[in-house]
């Protein structure tokens, strides 16, 4: 295999795997616009709570440091080197879905269009480990 190939792929892996990280972050935040329309969410919200779950500065601060994750994914993953980027996707992918399962479970009872982004949003998580995981070595 040629240089330029090499190079080509690693490009488009790279570029894939941004992709899909877009497409999670799109999903995060339009689930999150189709729960504050909802009656219930936003009476809780009024209140300060959601379910059992006190909204605080923390725990917005936990929030924000959650989703920062998959917004610097898309950075990283056009530009880290193929081990670190690589190590990064499984890494960051299997954190998201882990917490996307865990907060199935939190606060309120998960509403079906909730159950609907979080099946999509595990998918493509689990898909990015894959293909990471998957992703050999273009040097070697």
């Amino acid at each position: 295999m040629n240089t330029n190939k090499k190079t080509a792929e690693m490009q488009d892996r790279k570029a894939i795997l941004s992709t899909l990280w877009i497409f999670l972050v799109a999903n995060y935040i339009y689930c999150d616009v189709l729960s504050h329309m909802d009656p219930a969410a936003i009476k809780e919200l009024i209140t300060g709570t959601i379910g059992s779950i006190q909204v605080t500065q923390g725990f917005l601060l936990t929030a924000a440091i959650m989703m920062e994750i998959p917004f610097a994914m898309i950075i990283l993953s056009r530009v880290l080197k193929y081990r670190a980027n690589r190590w990064a996707n499984i890494i960051a992918g299997a954190i998201m879905a882990a917490i996307q399962v865990g907060t199935m479970g939190m606060g309120t009872p998960p509403t079906l269009h909730y159950l609907f982004y979080s099946a999509i949003e595990i998918a493509c998580n689990l898909f990015i480990v894959w293909y990471a995981w998957k992703w050999r070595n273009p040097e070697g």
